[in-house]
């Protein structure tokens, strides 16, 4: 199926889902709210026809450094798999360099790759760890998230202020030295 055909099937569901609510889809101010809304959510949900790491390998470099390599702050947005109400955050990445460093954007790709689908923040982390390790040689990888859940502010609990971190590693920053160093890092760096 072509893309303006998802559009169109993913329309018919949101006719339905409006009518189901006890609205009439082709009210003014509603007739064209079903293709938006289709167009919208095929766009927010890219990252299921992308491949997070060929992206990656696409731009790999040789570097004989060894230290510590921070992306800070890449902002996403994501959809909640338990609501389907948006979840959104920033994402910080570090790794050392085993011979190889990344171009910078490409994890922001990356990020935006796992984001775009129907997610868990737990499952969102751990996948950009892993895609990142499997894509570059590194002695280590870090990747931490901080996000708010609408899923928690405008239903059930609905708590305003609250936000969920999460963080995966491997290699060097499993030791608490390293983990300690990338935030202190994180904290210090404007």
């Amino acid at each position: 199926m072509d893309k303006d055909q998802v559009i169109a099937r993913i329309a018919e569901h949101y006719e339905g889902i409006i009518r189901l609510l006890g609205d009439d889809p082709s009210r003014h101010g509603l007739e064209k709210t079903p293709v938006r809304a289709a167009k919208a959510l095929y766009y927010a949900t890219q990252g299921y026809r992308e491949n997070a790491d060929d992206i990656m390998k696409s731009a790999i470099f040789e570097y004989a450094g060894s230290q510590m390599v921070i992306v800070k702050d890449i902002e996403f947005y994501s959809f909640c798999e338990h609501h389907i109400l948006p979840f959104f955050g920033r994402v910080s990445v570090g790794y050392i360099p085993d011979g190889e460093m990344i171009g910078l954007s490409k994890l922001a790709r990356a990020v935006n790759v796992y984001a775009r689908r129907l997610q868990v923040q737990e499952r969102l982390t751990a996948e950009i760890c892993a895609s990142i390790s499997r894509s570059l040689h590194t002695k280590g990888v870090i990747v931490a998230c901080n996000a708010q859940h609408l899923c928690m502010k405008m239903r059930g609990v609905e708590k305003q202020d609250s936000s969920t971190t999460t963080i995966e590693y491997n290699g060097l920053f499993s030791t608490p030295e390293m983990r300690a160093e990338f935030f202190s890092l994180l904290r210090d760096i404007h």
